[in-house]
């Protein structure tokens, strides 16, 4: 009996030990207030006039577009490039690519209804409002703040 009850209490603490090893301490208020800095720093330094959304989005309305306006619930045909804030482009897409506004990053979601078709905005992206502490893959490390140059060419 002796022998299963100090079985029992050196596998409890062994789980106890791994599963405090597993946690992440991610703290998503924490990463937006290192995000935000990071970003005021960028756009002091590249003398970008970008406004700060509510959200904690940073965006730069290039040119406000004269066409229909979207919502987040709208499927847009957009032509982009994305960038970390070192300058390293990890996506884009030359000819116009479509996709519901709702099934993207939320700083799309957010961002690019700011606009209407024909406009041009730059989003300076929180990671928080991307892919917060995951990477979704090479060339995009975890909490990374994302810069996207979007041109919005058609809105359903």
């Amino acid at each position: 009996m002796k022998l299963k009850t100090k079985f029992l209490l050196i596998l409890v603490a062994v789980i106890t030990v791994v599963s405090s090893c597993s946690k992440d301490d991610y703290d998503a208020e924490k990463q937006l207030a290192v995000d935000d800095a990071l970003i005021v720093d960028f756009i002091a330094k590249n003398n970008i006039p970008a406004i700060k959304h509510s959200s904690g989005l940073y965006y730069q309305i290039i040119t406000p577009g004269d066409g229909a306006s979207v919502t987040a619930a709208s499927t847009v045909g957009v032509v982009y490039t994305g960038k970390l804030l070192n300058g390293t482009q990890f996506d884009q897409a030359t000819n116009t690519v479509s996709f519901r506004l709702s099934g993207v990053i939320p700083g799309w979601t957010i961002g690019v209804p700011l606009i209407k078709v024909g406009g041009r905005i730059r989003l300076i992206i929180p990671s928080t409002l991307a892919y917060g502490n995951e990477s979704p893959g090479a060339g995009i490390p975890k909490n990374a703040v994302l810069d996207f140059t979007i041109d919005l060419h058609n809105a359903q």
